[in-house]
């Protein structure tokens, strides 16, 4: 492979050791200054696209970490961060997040640490559902242990660190749904989370053991089968003696106050019309 396209390949971002260690000689790295590729300091080497998050790890000789690496291992964050969070034992360097603790070795190629301390650090620095979303996707995508996670921060007493290890629900299929069972839990409602119900099948959510509330992904439910199921699934629900509620990942971002207080409404009325 062309020396410029790996580079490309590894986010634009390289060290002199890397691209030896890939196999290129130094005239072949020497020759990339040619090809636009910039050098801010000896030894590393950026591509004119590079990614920039990369780029500013590298020059501060640090790894991505915690938010800023999400994007990296396909790890649920809703939005970037405003500040990059590095990984660096130095105290040089600032206008970043600094994370001092490196638990496991980092990603092969890039300056990213492994996706287990990417975790770790979420879970100390990070407030829920931000922190408790990225963990629970590290969990269900690339299989890290919770009992790992539990077991590396169990001398950490840091509220946030506290918090988030309680929060963390691996029911979870997706962020919206940690976001929504964070909601719930801040405004001391009471729920069940990926509940099968006979003749109805599993729903996203029980609440009081009568209100079904369901979160609906676009692409989960945009194909007319899909429509015609979820009908059949709100009559079966309705005829057994459930009530149904159902939110788009929009309605728990960005109208929470409509969502709590349309469920709050449903319990109320079933309460008062009880015997």
């Amino acid at each position: 492979m062309d020396i410029y396209e790996h580079l490309n390949r590894t986010g634009g971002v390289a060290r002199t050791a890397q691209l030896l260690s890939a196999g290129y000689s130094r005239r072949d790295i020497a020759h990339l200054t040619e090809r636009g590729v910039t050098q801010p300091r000896r030894g590393i080497f950026l591509a004119p696209d590079c990614d920039q998050d990369l780029a500013a790890a590298v020059r501060h000789n640090a790894r991505l970490t915690c938010a800023s690496a999400a994007g990296h291992y396909g790890l649920w964050l809703r939005n970037p961060p405003a500040r990059l969070h590095l990984a660096c034992n130095h105290g040089h360097g600032s206008g970043f997040i600094r994370h001092r603790t490196v638990r496991f070795g980092g990603h092969p190629a890039l300056p990213l640490v492994a996706v287990e301390d990417v975790a770790l650090h979420a879970l100390g620095c990070l407030a829920p559902p931000l922190s408790t979303a990225l963990a629970t996707s590290a969990i269900r995508l690339h299989g890290v242990p919770l009992e790992l996670l539990r077991d590396q921060l169990r001398g950490d007493r840091s509220a946030p660190v506290r918090r988030a290890l309680q929060e963390l629900d691996l029911r979870a299929e997706s962020i919206v749904e940690v976001d929504a069972q964070h909601l719930f839990r801040s405004n001391a409602i009471g729920f069940e989370a990926q509940v099968f119900l006979p003749g109805i099948g599993r729903v996203d959510f029980l609440l009081a053991g009568f209100l079904i509330v369901e979160i609906d992904g676009f692409a989960f439910h945009s194909k007319r089968a899909d429509m015609l199921r979820d009908r059949h699934r709100n009559n079966t629900s309705t005829v057994n003696g459930f009530a149904v509620l159902r939110y788009m990942p929009e309605h728990i971002w960005f109208n929470p106050e409509q969502v709590l207080a349309e469920i709050r409404a449903v319990l109320v009325s079933r309460k008062g019309s009880a015997p």
